[in-house]
């Protein structure tokens, strides 16, 4: 999928950016560049692989580190509203800002 000049005014234009002639060349090089490498990532077979949750594991054994799933934190409510300058019934009290 090669961009052309008037693709890359119009992305160019939606990025709210404002490219010389030599910048949208270049742009225009650089994202043209960019989609014949995903091309090149999306002709390989990659059927039967399974997806690396991490890149250091095609090199070496990576175990996850995990904790437990339990709950650590209880309700401190009261405790958290003492600062507040206005709580009425567990609720946070804030001044009206629209009428």
């Amino acid at each position: 999928m090669a961009l052309s000049p008037a693709d890359v005014s119009r992305i160019a234009h939606l990025a709210r950016l404002e490219l010389s002639g030599a910048e949208a060349d270049a742009m225009l090089t650089q994202l043209n560049g960019f989609f014949g490498i995903v091309e090149q990532m999306s002709a390989v077979d990659t059927r039967g692989i399974e997806p690396l949750y991490t890149p250091l594991s095609a090199v070496q054994d990576v175990t996850l580190r995990l904790r437990d799933d339990v709950v650590t934190e209880s309700n401190n409510r009261e405790r958290n509203q003492l600062s507040a300058p206005a709580v009425e019934n567990g609720l946070f009290l804030v001044p009206k800002v629209i009428e």
